[in-house]
């Protein structure tokens, strides 16, 4: 697979399966561009204030704020058409208003660009993660990563080109824990039929859509034979329906080790919550680490787009060595979802240029590269295209 081919589709592959390919006429800081597509079945939110959208930016915490800033710095000098209402969360507050405050905002704009927001371990019991209840009072039911391998990045493994489907409301997720007697706690996992078929249809779909011949469902039915029995069952079922595709289940902790032993043996793999936690992350590394891969969550009626590993960096924030690839990557699929396709590919391939060939590297992949670098090396290629900008 060449450089450029291997990656360009990301967004696309990462795109829902509803989302089709409309007609979509966008001003490029005054010339008109259009992309032609056949089909539709899902709209995104519709463009305001003459022909711009309004996304929600939530920075959140560790190395997040300064890779959106970096997002934000991309797009304006791009002219790209989008405006970001921000909106802060402060991690530490115990009380829920922030993220209130940010569910509200993207129930307003259906579309947002985060930053991973940490959960503080020392909090109270009562305080849940920011993240999973944004998840869950959004309905962001599908996780979707793209592992794929870079071509300028060095790793012990090549050719991998794995598409993670997680389901992302229940499961160990579910935040119902108790102290039953003095010392002993119980954790509920919720596994339940509808959102276990949900999730199934979505990765089967997803993967026919694709021209993808693989899925395999993760679990750990062997131990949990009703939570993950059922989730087995609910993705035997749907693999029913779709006798053009290849179906499989693995053991979780079989599945880690074949992951590091021979990754390329996958293809789309689809689980509950926890196990995708630690796939993504497994994944994530095999390819290069979490700066390269970006992730979206995608419901009926909204998508968020983030990081894939959804780590906070905490320890390296404000040092300006953080890879702001995954940012903008993730930048991107939001761009495709609003059929912004012009301005996504534009980005993405001067990001993967700069990656696969110019290999201005920061510390993570083994570079000496800056964040701030990076990211002016991705904007001279944008300007180098002939693309009317901003100032540099």
């Amino acid at each position: 697979m060449a450089a450029h081919s291997a990656l360009l589709s990301t967004s696309r592959i990462m795109t829902p399966f509803w989302l089709g390919r409309l007609g979509n006429t966008v001003k490029v800081c005054g010339t008109t561009l259009t992309c032609r597509r056949n089909k539709t079945v899902f709209t995104p939110p519709p463009a305001k204030y003459g022909g711009r959208h309004t996304v929600t930016l939530i920075p959140g915490d560790g190395i997040g704020p300064e890779l959106v800033s970096h997002v934000k710095e991309v797009f304006r000098f791009s002219c790209v058409p989008v405006d970001f209402e921000v909106v802060n969360i402060n991690s530490a507050l115990e009380t829920e208003d922030d993220i209130s405050n940010a569910i509200t905002a993207i129930r307003r704009n259906g579309v947002a660009l985060k930053g991973n927001i940490e959960t503080k371990h020392n909090l109270p019991s009562s305080v849940k993660s920011r993240n999973s209840i944004l998840r869950t009072s959004l309905d962001l039911y599908a996780s979707v990563m793209h592992c794929q391998s870079l071509p300028g990045v060095q790793t012990r493994h090549k050719n991998i080109d794995i598409m993670i489907i997680r389901e992302n409301t229940e499961g160990e997720y579910s935040n119902l824990e108790h102290e039953s007697a003095s010392g002993v706690v119980e954790s509920l996992k919720i596994i339940t039929r509808n959102n276990s078929l949900r999730i199934a249809e979505y990765a089967f779909k997803l993967a026919r859509e694709k021209g993808r011949s693989r899925v395999t469902a993760v679990h750990k039915a062997n131990i949990m034979k009703l939570g993950d029995g059922l989730f087995l069952q609910c993705c035997r079922e749907v693999a029913a329906g779709y006798p053009d595709i290849t179906y499989d289940s693995m053991i979780v902790d079989n599945t880690t080790m074949q992951l590091v032993s021979s990754p390329q043996q996958f293809d789309v793999m689809v689980m509950p919550n926890l196990y995708g936690n630690v796939i993504s992350n497994v994944c994530a590394g095999l390819v290069g680490g979490p700066g390269l891969v970006p992730g979206a969550n995608y419901g009926r009626d909204y998508a968020v787009f983030e990081m894939g590993t959804r780590n906070t960096g905490k320890s390296i924030a404000g040092k300006n060595i953080a890879n702001p690839t995954a940012m903008l990557l993730a930048s991107c699929l939001m761009l495709d979802h609003l059929k912004l396709y012009s301005y996504a590919s534009l980005i993405r391939n001067a990001v993967l240029t700069t990656m696969n060939e110019t290999r201005l590297h920061t510390a993570d992949i083994g570079g000496q590269g800056t964040t701030s670098e990076v990211v002016q090396s991705i904007m001279r290629i944008i300007q180098s295209k002939g693309q009317l900008t901003a100032d540099l």
